[in-house]
């Protein structure tokens, strides 16, 4: 491990004389990229550097305590580094897990209705008010793409985007089928259902990570129109675009702009071509070892939400909250923390072997 930290920490040196060098300033395409490698150690820099303080100051306490005078306080200082090291050398090991690529990226969500009818569809519309209210603790901007609702209010399917700062290292986790077990308003006899919606959290991507030819996308534009055929547009300014040799089928409709529409189609369409070619790479890469925790299996029940017993499951951690009515409102950190703790573990695992 520290053969590797050694050499990180002369990447970063070099690094740093670059991004300072004015020829490297002047172009500004190498000179972001270099900044972002930069950035990207440093954490790890910083922690190895009070990692070989620490060991300084241990082996100099040591040679200090020989002195009789000095002895009782350098024994204080020796134990207090001694006791620092192996936590730093934790943080060290964590820091050195390959970070996601995508975890700084802004998303696309899309929830659909599962199993269960109208109640599955309403589950679903309970699903994206919990986004939305999380989205605004994080002061995140939440802006949707297309629906899909339902006469009761829910929704057959909802698309939408979220950004702001790690997006989607806070999100990536909640893809797949989510459960709801509950007595639906529409039941009588007071019997509990249970119905499914399922969620893809997909990281957006910038046009130079996926080229598309303009020669594959079929258009197709329409008059949008909300539920039950109600605020109908005069104007065809929903979009459809069809991409012609994967067969994926996108749409949005929520701008009065044709052309808006047309522009976040196209990212959602970037955004479904991404996850094909990464789940490509994926597999290739991780044969062998598949996390627990971050499959993304959108056909993999994650989590139960039991109305009558007020608890939420996470089946991949095992782990039950017993705050119904707050994790709907969207405090969802506590699980979030412990899927990323449980899935930086399984990692630590994969890397240890």
């Amino acid at each position: 491990m520290f053969d590797k930290l050694d050499l990180v920490e002369k990447r970063y040196e070099e690094l740093t004389k670059m991004i300072s060098d004015p020829e490297v300033i002047s172009n500004q395409t190498e000179w972001q990229k270099l900044m972002k490698e930069h950035a990207s150690i440093e954490d790890i820099v910083l922690k190895y550097r009070e990692y070989k303080k620490t060991q300084q100051a241990m082996d100099e306490a040591k040679e200090m305590m020989e002195d009789k005078e000095l002895k009782e306080l350098a024994e204080a200082e020796y134990y207090e580094a001694k006791e620092k090291l192996p936590q730093i050398e934790e943080e060290l090991k964590i820091l050195l897990i390959p970070k996601d690529p995508d975890d700084d990226k802004n998303i696309i969500c899309e929830i659909r209705a599962g199993a269960g009818g109208e109640e599955a569809a309403l589950f679903a519309g309970t699903l994206f008010r919990m986004y939305t209210m999380y989205a605004e603790k994080k002061h995140w901007k939440l802006e949707v793409l297309n629906e899909n609702e339902t006469g009761l209010g829910g929704y057959k399917e909802i698309s939408f985007m979220i950004s702001g700062k790690g997006v989607y290292s806070r999100l990536k986790f909640e893809s797949g089928v989510h459960r709801v077990q509950r007595v639906p308003d529409t039941e009588s006899s007071g019997r509990i259902h249970t119905s499914t919606s399922t969620v893809a959290v997909l990281p957006v991507v910038e046009d130079v990570e996926i080229e598309i030819n303009p020669a594959d996308v079929k258009m197709e534009v329409f008059r949008s129109s909300g539920a039950g055929g109600q605020h109908i547009n005069k104007t065809s300014s929903a979009v459809r675009l069809i991409h012609e040799p994967t067969g994926i089928v996108v749409e949005c409709q929520t701008e009065r702009s044709q052309f808006q529409n047309r522009d976040n189609a196209m990212k959602m369409l970037r955004t479904k071509l991404y996850e094909i070619e990464k789940q490509k790479q994926d597999s290739q890469i991780s044969n062998e070892r598949k996390s627990q925790v971050g499959s993304g299996d959108r056909s993999e029940k994650i989590r139960t939400y039991n109305y009558p017993q007020g608890r939420i499951t996470d089946h991949r951690i095992g782990m039950s909250i017993y705050q119904m009515e707050n994790f709907l409102n969207g405090d969802i950190d506590e699980m979030i923390d412990n899927l990323i703790a449980a899935d930086r573990a399984e990692r630590l695992k994969g890397e240890d072997e």
